[in-house]
């Protein structure tokens, strides 16, 4: 997927379409916006109708959390870096991730934008009913704050300096990602399971 030029200004165009190709962006504040209202109602229905205790909803809903961090570093890894032959497969990465690595600071695809986040968001929901049952009502919403996190540091990665001394790792791991070698560093939130899979940057 390593583009031939790595663009730092501009953007890729996807869709032919002006709606569709409006659709395929989005700026951070507003899936904050759609998301902390179904996290804050997820949460009070785990413990006023789900029937979970306020403290065992914030262990699940923190394992929620860290669940995110794997899910992102596997999703990044194995989904967004696949490689193939297929011409529509590719078409189909470089529309979820591959105009990212081209375009590196184009500020309006660091989150994924609204529509295709609501639906992968309902069926990841949806999965987690049938496999956690109840404990998918405090699961999700740790979950999606996870992502959430996720997607404000990734924006601010590439478009401020870090902030604090120890975010500088997280710094360097993604644009190392991006500007040196797309088959390490994977993680953008955390920098654990790259260093739990040896997939992290060393020296």
């Amino acid at each position: 997927m390593q583009p031939d030029k790595i663009k730092n200004k501009g953007q890729a165009r996807l869709f032919e379409n002006q709606y569709l190709e409006m659709l395929t962006k989005t700026h951070p504040l507003v899936i904050w916006g759609m998301y902390l209202p179904v996290i804050g109602y997820l949460l009070y229905y785990s413990v006023a109708q789900a029937g979970w205790g306020v403290a065992q909803a914030a262990g699940i809903f923190f394992l929620g959390v860290s669940g995110w961090t794997l899910f992102e570093y596997i999703m990044h890894r194995f989904v967004f870096h696949f490689v193939t032959e297929r011409p529509r497969l590719r078409r189909i990465i470089y529309t979820l991730h591959g105009n990212h690595h081209e375009y590196p600071r184009d500020k309006q695809r660091l989150f994924m934008p609204p529509v295709p986040s609501l639906i992968i968001a309902s069926v990841i929901f949806g999965l987690m009913r049938l496999v956690l049952g109840m404990a998918a009502f405090p699961y999700f919403p740790g979950f999606m704050l996870g992502y959430l996190l996720y997607g404000t540091i990734h924006y601010a990665i590439h478009a401020w300096r870090p902030p604090f001394p120890w975010a500088k790792p997280l710094w360097r791991n993604h644009h190392l990602h991006h500007y040196k070698s797309e088959e390490r560093g994977f993680g953008v939130s955390t920098s654990l399971w790259d260093r739990v899979f040896g997939t992290f940057f060393k020296g």
